[in-house]
């Protein structure tokens, strides 16, 4: 299973067997901590821990768990210790984005757990007492795979215990969101920039260079302009990266952008025939279908590629348009604030095998970390915290004009009031794309293949995407692995 994950990790790897469990990890080494190989240990034989992701505040957990003897400056060490001092249940005060497993000598001292919004993957696969675990599904034996499940994000299971959550992506908003105010005050506007602003400065943790992902859109540039005036205070330059067809909308304007921010920028300018020839590998890293992502996953992948010669960890702008209601069908479909609200809090909850999947695949296929400030959970508290009126649009109104007054003065104007294209359709892969597939499908082949999965397959397109997947990962069923768009 190791081994069909060694792009994860290639920088290091290492196995434990304890208390009837076995433990293995890959290591992309992005913190240089002394002994940050894993599993990681406490020490006294023990707890055992494995962990993907980050976890930004541990330092401030750390302090909260009185005289301990930590044999690492390591962020998953904080883990392992708040598991062995307070329990799973405790997880939640943890902040970033992971997936660990954790044992103990006694086998039943078990624990795996996913972070609130799922922005880490984790799935498994059940056969009587005997539980598997993996980051992805092709790690899985092949006669296992029609037991693969994706683990729910925020929830922790023991063999005791079961699946029990201890976190929800959507924190509680005390009193709930507030929908009643037309406009947001100075002061309103002054939250919501510190907040993210304050997400970003976390997320540069590491000693190695951090990037951005720049596609020019308004997220992007929003992350790329806060994380760029954080290293020029400490005389360093931002590395940012954009990608798309020759003379493409998103190439154009990350140009800008980056020539605004004074950024050390790099562009992959790929060919129609690039993009055609990698619809299959990255439907096989995704571990999806669905046209959309597929669409948005065949850039990122190729930019990925070309990012991953420079530096380990990207930050990008993924959850801005469902945390600010960015895409186009929620002011056509959802007028009323209460409704829109509803919207996004669902929209939240299921990007952890929609987006989320896409984003953390197509980067650790090329050993490339993404990091999502917008999706920091002190982010979503306080932005579904403001009146959801405020993220309306139409009439002349732009989306996500809260965050785009928010950061005035922070970028020119044609910038930061930039119409918003999607990434796949930007970067010009959507119609060549389409053409390329709807080449080897039949409306007959879609008629008699539709009902092989549940929603079934709506277009020639997605079919051809379907083939690849199902070639891929033979007997995954994908109602319990994957999410799907509303439209294809």
């Amino acid at each position: 299973m190791l081994e069909r994950m060694v792009h994860r990790g290639p920088d290091d790897g290492g196995d434990v067997c304890i208390g009837g469990c076995w433990l293995g990890h890959r290591r992309l080494s992005i913190v240089d901590v002394q002994g940050g190989h894993q599993p990681l240990g406490d020490g006294n034989g023990g707890r055992w821990l494995v962990g993907n992701g980050e976890i930004y505040n541990h330092e401030a957990v750390r302090r909260t768990l009185g005289d301990q003897t930590y044999l690492t400056s390591s962020d998953n060490e904080v883990a392992l210790r708040l598991l062995e001092t307070r329990g799973a249940d405790a997880l939640g005060e943890l902040e970033g984005m992971y997936a660990l497993l954790s044992a103990a000598p006694d086998g039943s001292d078990f624990v795996a757990a996913r972070d609130p919004v799922g922005i880490k993957p984790l799935y498994w696969a059940r056969r009587g007492d005997e539980v598997r675990f993996a980051s992805e599904i092709a790690a899985f034996d092949h006669q296992w795979h029609g037991d693969v499940e994706a683990f729910p994000p925020g929830h922790h299971w023991t063999p005791d215990g079961g699946l029990q959550r201890f976190a929800d992506a959507v924190p509680a908003i005390p009193g709930g969101a507030d929908h009643s105010h037309d406009e947001p005050s100075p002061e309103d506007l002054d939250r919501t920039r510190e907040v993210l602003v304050d997400s970003v400065h976390r997320q540069m943790m590491g000693d190695v260079p951090v990037g951005v992902f720049l596609s020019g859109g308004l997220d992007s540039t929003l992350i790329a302009a806060i994380a760029a005036r954080y290293l020029a205070e400490r005389d360093q330059r931002l590395p940012t990266f954009a990608v798309g067809l020759e003379g493409s909308p998103d190439v154009v304007a990350a140009r800008q952008a980056a020539a605004y921010l004074d950024t050390d920028h790099h562009e992959r300018i790929y060919t129609a025939t690039e993009a055609v020839e990698a619809v299959a590998p990255v439907v096989r890293a995704i571990e999806h279908f669905d046209v959309s992502l597929v669409r948005s996953a065949i850039p990122n992948y190729l930019l990925a590629e070309m990012t991953a010669e420079h530096v380990k960890v990207v930050l990008t702008g993924e959850g801005a348009d469902e945390l600010f209601a960015g895409y186009q069908y929620f002011h056509e479909d959802f007028s009323d604030p209460d409704e829109l609200h509803d919207e996004l809090v669902v929209n939240l909850n299921g990007l952890h095998n929609l987006n989320l999947q896409r984003c953390d695949r197509v980067t650790m296929a090329h050993s490339l970390e993404a990091r999502v400030p917008f999706l920091d959970r002190a982010v979503i508290r306080l932005v579904l915290g403001l009146p959801a009126a405020w993220k309306t649009a139409g009439d002349g109104v732009p989306e996500k004009r809260l965050l785009r007054q928010a950061f005035a003065g922070w970028l020119p104007e044609e910038l930061l009031w930039r119409e918003k294209a999607q990434f796949g359709d930007g970067s010009g892969a959507s119609s060549v794309l389409t053409e390329a597939a709807e080449s080897q499908v039949t409306e007959a082949e879609l008629a008699a293949q539709a009902a092989e999965v549940d929603p079934p397959l709506r277009t020639r397109e997605e079919l051809a995407y379907y083939r690849i997947w199902r070639e891929h990962l033979p007997g995954v069923r994908a109602e319990q692995t994957l999410g799907r768009f509303a439209t294809a």
